[in-house]
This record gives structure tokens, sequence and C-alpha cells, in this order.
């Protein structure tokens, strides 16, 4: 087997490999098709597989692949131990799985223990009058007369009530969909089946979990009524952390440096970086990075705030732009030429800086959001309310030819959501061979980030520029690196450190000034 540049990876002495990789989501309905019927699957992902050793990534995140109804497409999970019809079998996993590692790509697979499908059998048999079972979830009593009434104020973030009535009268909290009955996570029972799935699929050679809504197990045991004002009061809860000490034991029974890292919605880098001590997990997502809006300020003070929390728990920062359930951040930043030459830049200064990037599948192509027609959305969010939905980043993907479905899967049948036909010149066919492609500058990218930062350290030095830009220094003498980012209107002086031009988003000015939108490496002098 050729080698790729994945398998030639080298890790510092005593290093994780999670610890500064670039990971890349797959979205499971939407990477690749691999038997014709529109939808992401297995077979999909192993067929696709050398591209993404090509593109340089060291691991892959999957997001889930479980049996599943499929209210909300694979996240509302029925068996946590198998794969659902739709995408294959437990044998084709573990053939993507192999094939994964032959090529030096590590793989994280979702797991979602908030909620489980109320076609889980646990769920079921609470309908049907187990005790048991009812006390796996969260069951009340409604308020007012006969208990026609929701238990509380709160409202699910789909839109709607977060209760619904069963036919006994109680009702059953669901934060999300109805079809997504909460566990209750004070019930020891729960505790225990999570353990065992963790190790059903870490036996089978995962090598981490990315933790679905990790802040949202615990809810108050008095489940107050929101105030007015609040946010999401019954999250974030103190006991939700001695679960993590417990699946950080479970995680080091096995070799390898298995690692979770946890999708936490925090106030701040401070609470983040509470899921990341020692003994908890290994990793979690910073969506201030991911929020911050195209401003250099922002993205200083958002660098300074993560490095500050991660640095006392000895952990590593996240560095993430785009994900299934956000606007693609090509859209966010404008949208069009300048929305793709920002989104350049920003990912160049993301790579530049220490710790793990994880990029959404497409944004390697520069794809935008897409404007789904009301007719073709299938997000339940979008059904309860909850603006748009999710639907416009979660179009599948362009592989091929000039018409949809561009190659998603064999023969000519239509993906799940309609692609647009202007993606006819972004498809990975179209961009591979142009030097000057966004598919192009993400291989240099990501080349370059395994060339030149190993042995780089984590300590980052701000450096002073212009208004709006940001400059920073990693690593010390020749072999330093200097990244400047150019997010005001006018071209901008690099600072003193600045040595041999490595490589930018986009071209500098004639006077070697960086122009606005524009990002650069270059070796520290």
């Amino acid at each position: 087997m050729p080698e790729t540049s994945a398998a030639r990876r080298t890790l510092p002495a005593g290093e994780p490999w999670w610890r500064h990789s670039v990971c890349y989501q797959i979205y499971m309905r939407s990477f690749a098709d691999g038997n014709g019927d529109g939808v992401g699957d297995m077979a999909g992902i192993e067929q696709r597989l050398p591209y993404l050793a090509d593109l340089g990534v060291d691991s892959v995140w999957i997001t889930p692949f479980y049996t599943s109804p499929q209210h909300d497409h694979g996240y509302d999970v029925a068996d946590y131990r198998d794969v659902d019809p739709l995408f294959g079998t437990l044998a084709d996993f573990d053939a993507m799985l192999a094939r994964s590692h032959e090529l030096g790509i590590r793989v994280i697979v979702d797991l979602v223990p908030n909620h489980t499908s109320s076609e889980h059998e646990w769920f079921r048999a609470a309908l049907a009058g187990d005790q048991a079972a009812r006390e796996r979830y969260v069951f009340r009593d409604g308020r007012g007369r006969d208990g026609a009434r929701p238990p509380n104020n709160w409202r699910s973030v789909f839109g709607g009530p977060a209760w619904t009535r069963v036919e006994d009268g109680q009702w059953y909290l669901h934060m999300f969909d109805p079809t997504q009955p909460d566990l209750n996570w004070w019930n020891p029972d729960v505790g225990d089946e999570f353990e065992s799935v963790l190790r059903f699929w870490l036996d089978r050679g995962v090598d981490g979990f990315r933790i679905d809504v990790a802040h949202g197990l615990f809810k108050p045991a008095d489940l107050a009524d929101r105030r007015r004002g609040e946010t999401f009061p019954m999250w974030d809860q103190p006991e939700v952390h001695e679960v993590y000490r417990r699946w950080h034991q479970v995680l080091e029974e096995y070799d390898g440096d298995r690692m979770a890292v946890a999708e936490a919605w925090t106030d701040t880098p401070e609470s983040m970086a509470r899921y990341i001590r020692p003994d908890e997990l290994q990793q979690a997502f910073n969506f201030h990075w991911l929020g911050a809006s195209w401003s250099a300020a922002a993205f200083r003070d958002v660098v300074l705030e993560t490095l500050a929390a991660v640095r006392p728990a000895g952990a590593s920062a996240t560095w993430v732009l785009s994900n299934h359930d956000v606007v693609r951040h090509v859209t966010r930043y404008g949208g069009g030429p300048i929305g793709v030459a920002r989104g350049r830049a920003a990912v160049l200064t993301m790579l530049g800086l220490p710790g793990s990037a994880y990029v959404y599948q497409g944004e390697e192509l520069g794809l935008e959001q897409v404007d789904v027609a009301p007719e073709d959305r299938q997000d339940p969010a979008f059904f309860r309310g909850g603006d748009v939905g999710r639907d416009g980043c979660r179009v599948p993907l362009p592989w091929s030819g000039a018409t949809p479905p561009f190659g998603f899967g064999p023969g000519q049948g239509q993906p799940w959501l309609p692609q647009p036909a202007q993606w006819k010149d972004l498809t990975v066919e179209a961009q591979r061979d142009d030097p000057d492609s966004t598919l192009s500058f993400y291989r240099k990218a990501l080349a370059a980030r395994r060339a030149l930062t190993p042995g780089l350290g984590d300590e980052v030095t701000m450096l002073t520029t212009a208004p709006g830009t940001l400059a920073f220094r990693r690593g010390n003498g020749a072999a330093g690196l200097v990244c400047m980012v150019n997010c005001g209107s006018r071209n901008a002086r690099l600072p003193a450190d600045a040595g041999e031009l490595l490589l930018s988003s986009g071209a500098l000015s004639a006077n070697g000034m960086l122009p606005p939108d524009t990002a650069a490496w270059f070796r520290a002098t």
C-alpha cells in the first residue's frame, strides 16, 4: 500500500495523537453515497477515504449511524450497538474503520447520551407501564386541574414546549423533538448503560467519541421554571463532571490514547475548560471561536481567553469554524468572493494556533449555506418553528460532473437534499488540479501545518500590528512561525518578526503588504 501523508505524520515523544490533530467532520447522510439510494453511508465513506488521506487530515468524526427512525437524522437513537440499515451493517463499519486505520486516519464516533429515540426499547417499556424503565427518563405529573399543564415552562431547543403528555396523564421531558425523550441521569442505570456502550465501540477499535449535548445530561432536581430572560438554566449542572471522570477511567483502560470531545455550549472559555480537567474529557469544542465575528479584536480576545482557560488543565485548545448545526462560515463572513477569501484567511489563522482543528465537510471546497426551499426541508427544528433549520449546511457534497447529483452516489438518483446547480464549479473534480482553488489551498495549508508546527509548543506571543489586524508568533528563533490576518479595509504592514513568506490565503500586495481579508504565515526572524 502506498504511504500517505496521513500515515507519515510523526508526533513529538509522549504527545497523544489528538492534541494537535486536524479532524474532518463527516455528516453521515451527506458525505458520500455508496449504494445509490441518495443517502450517505458506510460504503461511501470507505470509498472516499483516500480523498481524506490526500487532503491531509489526521482523524474523522462521523455523526450518528446507529439504528434510528431518523426523525432527527440519527440523533434519535433506538439502538446504540448497531448500524442503521440505511447506512449499512456492523461489518461495513468494521471495514471502514480498518481502511481508515490503514491510511493513518483515526475514527471518532458520535455518542448521544442526553436522550434516546422514542422507539428505544427502554422508552417503549416505559410507555407500556414498566416503572423501572420509566424512571430512566424524566417523567412528571402536570400542573393545574387534572395535571393538564406541563410540569414547568421550559421550551424545547427546536421550538414549542419541552414536555409531551402520554396516555396515563404524565408528561415526559424532551429538550429537542418529542421523539427524543431526555434520559434521567440521576438514575444509575443510565450511567451503567452508557459505560457499556463506550466499551462496545472501544472494543471494535474506535479512537474516540464526540459527546452530543455534553453539558445537558443532568437537569436540576427541582425542575424549576425558567425566569424571564434565562436561556437554559437546566444545563451545565455540576453533577455531569462525575460522569466524565468515570468515562475518563473507561478510556484509560484501552491503549492508543483513546479520547472524547465535548459538545458543550457554555457561556465562557472558563466554563468550557471545566470539561477538560486532567481527569475528565480530553477536549471540548471551542464554540467561542466559531461565534466570533470577522474582527481582529474578536479573534484576539477568543485566542487569549481560550489559551488562558485551557492551560491550567494541561489541555489543548480546539478551533472550529463550521459544523452540521450552524450556518457555514463562508456565508457568515459575507458570502461570495469576500466570504470565500475570509473563510480561507480564518482557517489559515486557526491552523496556526496550538491545539486541534476541526474541519466540517465541504468547507475545503468553499461551500456556502444553501437556501433550501421550504418544500425540500427535512430538519425537525424547521417544522417546530426553529427558524430556517439546519438543512442549508447539510446539503450532500459535490464530487464530480456538471449537474446534480455531482457524483454523490452511483447513477443519477437525486440525494436526500437537493444540490444547487451552481456547485458545478465547486466539485472536487473541478478544483482538484486548480492550484488556486480552495481545495488546493486546504491541501497546502494542512501540509504546511504538518511540516511547520510540530515542536513549536503551545505558547502564543501577540505581536503589535495595525488596527484591524491580528498577528502572533509561535516558537523561538528561525524555527518559529508568525501568522498574521488582516480583517481591516486597508493593506497592512507586516510585523517586524515576519521573515520569509511560507503560505498565504491570497496574494500579497505588490509592495509586500498584507491585503484585507487575507492571512499569511511567515518564518520568524
